[in-house]
C-alpha cells in the first residue's frame, strides 16, 4: 500500500484560519460549554468517555494523576508540571496523555472568566486501531513514543470539537453523531503536531512498551502484594534495567509510582465514596492506617480529612459508579 504525506491541518481547514473567524469560534465553543455545564465541578454526558468541567475559582498546585487522555481546554489555563517541564493547556493547546503520569497540576480560573474544559477519556482499543491505519496510510520518519504533550490547537481540530459541542446540545444527536466526532478528534491528535508520537507510544513495542504495560498492571492490581521483582519478571528485564526504563517514562521509581497511584486512589474512595481513611487505606493495599495517614500527608500536604474537606468545600466530583476513574483531582 502506498503510503501518503499527511496533509497540513490549517490547510485541510480552508477558510477557518483568520483572526476574526478563530476568535468567533472560540466565542462560540465557550458559550456552548457554559449551558452544557452550567455548575462547577464534571458534567456527564451522553456519552461515557466524554466529561465536562468547570471551575469557577484557581487552583494552587496539586498533586494529580491522569488516566490516557485528551484534555481540550476552552476557557481559562492548566499547567501541568512533570520532568522539569511546564505543560500549558489552554484555549491555544490541548493535552494529550498515552500513559498514566502523576504529575503537578495548576489551574487558572475565576467567577467571571471560569475554567471551561471537555476531557476524553481514551477508548484505547478505538484509538490503537484508527493509530494503526493511520500508520499504514502516512509516511515519515521514526519517532519517539511520549507519555504526555502540549501541542497547539489547529484549526481542524478546534472545528471538530465544535462541532462535538453543537452536537452535545441535543439528546439525539449525541448519542447518535457524537461517537464519529470523538473518531474524528483522535484521528486529529493522530495526525497533529505530536501524534506520531502518541502513535509509537500506543504501538506499544520496545522497552517504552514493556514499561507501559506494567503501569497497566499497576493500575489494575494497586491492592495486591506488587513487588519490582514481580513486575520486571513480567517485563522481561533485570531489575536495574526495569527500574532505569521505568523512570524514563514516568520520572518515578516503580513503587513511589505504586505509593502515588494507591494514595490517589484512596483520595477518590473517601471523597466520592465516603470511606474513612482507616477503610480507604486497606482497600487501596496499605497494612497499617498509620503508616497511610504520614504517606497522604507527605504526598498530598493535608491529613487525610483536611483534604476531602478541602476537596469538597472547593469542587464539585460526581459519583461515578462502576467506571473507572479518569482524573484524579480537578
Amino acid at each position: 500500500m502506498k503510503k501518503l504525506r499527511a496533509s497540513s491541518p490549517d490547510r485541510a481547514a480552508s477558510g477557518s484560519g483568520s483572526s476574526s473567524a478563530r476568535e468567533a469560534r472560540q466565542a462560540r465553543m465557550v458559550a456552548l460549554l457554559k449551558r452544557l455545564a452550567p455548575q462547577e465541578g464534571y458534567t456527564l454526558t451522553a456519552l461515557p468517555d466524554v466529561r465536562f468541567l468547570r471551575s469557577d475559582r484557581p487552583l494552587a498546585s496539586t498533586p494529580v494523576l491522569y488516566e490516557p487522555g485528551i484534555v481540550v481546554v476552552c476557557q481559562g489555563r492548566k499547567r501541568g508540571l512533570w520532568a522539569n517541564e511546564v505543560y500549558l493547556y489552554d484555549a491555544q493547546h490541548y493535552l494529550a496523555v498515552s500513559v498514566p503520569v502523576p504529575f503537578t497540576m495548576e489551574t487558572d480560573a475565576s467567577a467571571d472568566e471560569p475554567l471551561l474544559a471537555i476531557y476524553f477519556s481514551l477508548d484505547l482499543t478505538v484509538l490503537a486501531g484508527l493509530a494503526l491505519q493511520v500508520d499504514e496510510l502516512i509516511e515519515g520518519p521514526p519517532t519517539a513514543p511520549a507519555g504526555m504533550f502540549s501541542t497547539p490547537m489547529d484549526d481542524a481540530l478546534a472545528q471538530t470539537v465544535l462541532r462535538l459541542l453543537e452536537a452535545m446540545g441535543s439528546p439525539v444527536e449525541a448519542v447518535l453523531l457524537g461517537p464519529a466526532i470523538v473518531r474524528e478528534i483522535y484521528f486529529r491528535v493522530l495526525i497533529g503536531e505530536q501524534g506520531a508520537s502518541m502513535r509509537a507510544a500506543l504501538a506499544g513495542r520496545g522497552q517504552f512498551g514493556k514499561i507501559a504495560k506494567a503501569v497497566r498492571r499497576i493500575h489494575t492490581t494497586f491492592s495486591e502484594r506488587l513487588t519490582v521483582d514481580r513486575l520486571a519478571r513480567e517485563a522481561g528485564m533485570s531489575i536495574p534495567t526495569f527500574h532505569a526504563h521505568f523512570r524514563t517514562v514516568t520520572q518515578s521509581s516503580p513503587m513511589q509510582y505504586l505509593k502515588s497511584v494507591r494514595l490517589h486512589q484512596a483520595r477518590l474512595l473517601m471523597l466520592r465514596n465516603e470511606k474513612t481513611a482507616s477503610a480507604a487505606s486497606i482497600e487501596v493495599g496499605y497494612e497499617s492506617a498509620s503508616q497511610f495517614s504520614r504517606e497522604f500527608k507527605r504526598f498530598f500536604g493535608l491529613s487525610p480529612g483536611e483534604e476531602i474537606v478541602r476537596l469538597k468545600s472547593s469542587f464539585a466530583m460526581p459519583p461515578l459508579p462502576g467506571r473507572p476513574v479518569w482524573v484524579t483531582s480537578h
